[in-house]
């Protein structure tokens, strides 16, 4: 087996023609623009690009593959040189069996089947164009047809306030709106971790992945995971998230879940921190809160501890939330070690103090070994590096 790095959740901003996809994401997050910065300067192996069923990303995929910048590998996956592309698609429900909106994340081998789904897709939805559309079907009827193509389906960010299978969509339990048997993963989101999902019971059978939601090309690879597989393609990525035959996620690699933009419940006019129970918030008064990852969890509790297969979860500071750590800095480092994945994960020391200063090598190698001091966010406010 050899190992890859891995991210499956980066978003389309803009079509080669400048029209958006991603509204949120930033317009320099075009398919090429990805394919080249997560080879080139994030140092990846594969990546996820979930808002390919867009026809004009289609479109852009169709010529890079014409140009033969791009391959289709026969067992699954749009191969970039060393990099493999697995396209893929956010979608959201809500229907009578949601409390509120969920997303959830559909990948496909090739070309031909994400054609196939973007056809699927526009006869049940407002805008093909866009990122994140809402599906007018149940996600009993989308986990059939992503299956019925030969598709990965894998809810996303399931514990994040707004838009998820936890946080909004379900009241206790994931089989209250989708089917437990077509669930191939989770996506565990940046606000909590391996520990803190394997308190709900249900969730112990399933492979938990960590994705950056990358809305911007320095985002890409802020989380990830290592996966043990012959080679990166489709079929041995779905081998990996059942753990067929020695493919399996070696380890997952996030941020710590306080430096998530969600961890505790925070009031919604001032971001001051509150217990779950309170009924008014003690710095200002108001009434309303948005209840944080780690509050939520509690609720729904049902495990004390996870499988004994699970790999590790390493909490890794992203090279971006190092003080002093500027882009003209990290742009430096890239061009002299080669990639982000080299610098976090490869490079000792005393060869980083060749250029950066000593304080700022030793914040990386603490980052490395997840060893910062950090103080907490919430209310979709990052938690920061502390004093």
């Amino acid at each position: 087996m050899n190992l890859y790095y891995v991210d499956l959740h980066i978003h389309i901003g803009r079509t080669w023609t400048g029209k958006p996809v991603k509204i949120t994401g930033a317009k320099s997050l075009t398919f090429t623009n990805i394919i080249e910065h997560a080879r080139h300067e994030k140092g990846l192996n594969m990546i996820g690009i979930i808002d390919s069923h867009s026809p004009e990303v289609i479109l852009e995929m169709e010529s890079l593959i014409q140009s033969g910048d791009v391959i289709e590998h026969p067992e699954g996956g749009l191969v970039f040189g060393d990099l493999t592309v697995i396209p893929g698609s956010e979608l959201e429900i809500y229907d009578e069996q949601c409390k509120g909106p969920i997303h959830l994340l559909c990948y496909f081998p090739n070309l031909t089947v994400m054609r196939e789904f973007s056809s699927w897709l526009s006869g049940h939805l407002k805008n093909i164009q866009l990122s994140s559309q809402r599906i007018y079907v149940s996600g009993l009827v989308l986990q059939r047809k992503v299956k019925e193509l030969g598709g990965i389906f894998i809810p996303a960010h399931v514990f994040t306030p707004f838009k998820s299978l936890y946080g909004k969509g379900v009241r206790e339990s994931l089989t209250e709106v989708l089917d437990p048997e077509l669930i191939d993963g989770i996506e565990l989101g940046l606000s909590s971790d391996t520990s803190m999902a394997d308190q709900l019971k249900e969730l112990h059978n399933y492979t938990f992945v960590t994705n950056s939601d990358a809305h911007s090309l320095a985002k890409i690879a802020r989380e990830y995971q290592v996966i043990a597989m012959e080679e990166p393609t489709f079929q041995e990525l779905q081998k990996a998230l059942k753990g067929i035959d020695g493919r399996e996620i070696v380890a997952n690699y996030g941020l710590d879940p306080l430096l998530g933009k969600y961890h505790k419940t925070v009031c919604v006019e001032c971001l001051h921190s509150a217990q779950n129970d309170e009924q008014l918030c003690t710095h200002c008064g108001s009434n309303k809160f948005i209840k944080g990852v780690a509050d939520r969890i509690l609720e729904l509790k049902t495990a004390e501890g996870g499988p004994v297969w699970r790999p590790p979860y390493v909490h890794q500071v992203p090279l971006e939330f190092i003080p002093g750590l500027g882009p003209r800095l990290l742009e430096k480092l890239v061009n002299h070690f080669g990639s982000e994945m080299a610098i976090l994960h490869e490079v000792p020391y005393e060869s980083l103090k060749e250029i950066v200063t000593p304080k700022i090598a030793e914040l990386i190698m603490k980052a490395r070994e997840g060893k910062i001091n950090l103080s907490a966010g919430g209310g979709g406010k990052y938690g920061k590096i502390a004093d």
